[in-house]
């Protein structure tokens, strides 16, 4: 690195440009979808031109997957959080409560998610990826109902966790199909929530402290 920071403040220009160009993207990719967009059109929405494009991505596809991981992580560390603000025993009206204000973020991210999965239905790579990621999301699930077995009393037919998390994982994806449909960002919440607690409690909202 030069005495005066050059190559510091060129890494931070960098990082910067690079952020940028993924924020840009995020708005273009979720007003139009993947696939009727132009790498000129990100450029010109970030206000920078197709030099800096070139310097961070080399390609759309590799931008579109990097705007997806930048999400998708952060998303399931949103969902760990919200899983691990209790103690042993687990709350689980109030960390459904938690978790459903996380998964339903905006329909801007439903829709470029949307976008991901069917891009990466028909590529084996970029479906390997986005599978990876999912698998965390549901071991952060199993992984903080696995702590409160033994603590806080689950429905029986929790028998199998990764099950359980499966399960929450596939709520979530069939209430957001809706919600891109209707729009209705209320319900869809309210929806959620009832399916949550249906598979996590005996589905008054209470865990079944009959049954272990």
């Amino acid at each position: 690195m030069a005495a005066d920071g050059t190559t510091g403040r060129v890494t931070r220009r960098r990082v910067h440009t690079r952020a940028n160009l993924l924020g840009a993207a995020f708005s273009v990719f979720a007003a139009k979808g993947f696939g009727h967009v132009s790498i000129e059109e990100v450029c010109e929405a970030a206000g920078y031109s197709r030099g800096a494009f070139y310097s961070n991505f080399s390609s759309l596809d590799e931008l579109f997957f990097a705007l997806y991981q930048e999400r998708a992580d952060l998303i399931a560390e949103q969902v760990s959080g919200a899983l691990a603000l209790d103690g042993p025993d687990l709350d689980v009206p109030a960390a459904v409560d938690r978790v459903t204000d996380v998964l339903l973020l905006d329909r801007d991210w439903l829709l470029v998610k949307t976008d991901f999965l069917v891009h990466a239905a028909r590529d084996p790579e970029v479906a390997h990826s986005l599978l990876e990621h999912r698998a965390r999301l549901r071991q952060a699930i199993a992984g903080r109902l696995g702590r409160a077995r033994g603590h806080t009393a689950l429905p029986a037919v929790l028998v199998d966790i990764d099950d359980a998390a499966h399960a929450v994982v596939a709520a979530y994806d069939g209430v957001t199909t809706q919600l891109l449909l209707d729009r209705d960002l209320e319900h869809a919440r309210v929806w959620l929530k009832q399916l949550l607690t249906a598979l996590l409690t005996d589905g008054s909202g209470t865990p079944d402290h009959t049954k272990h």
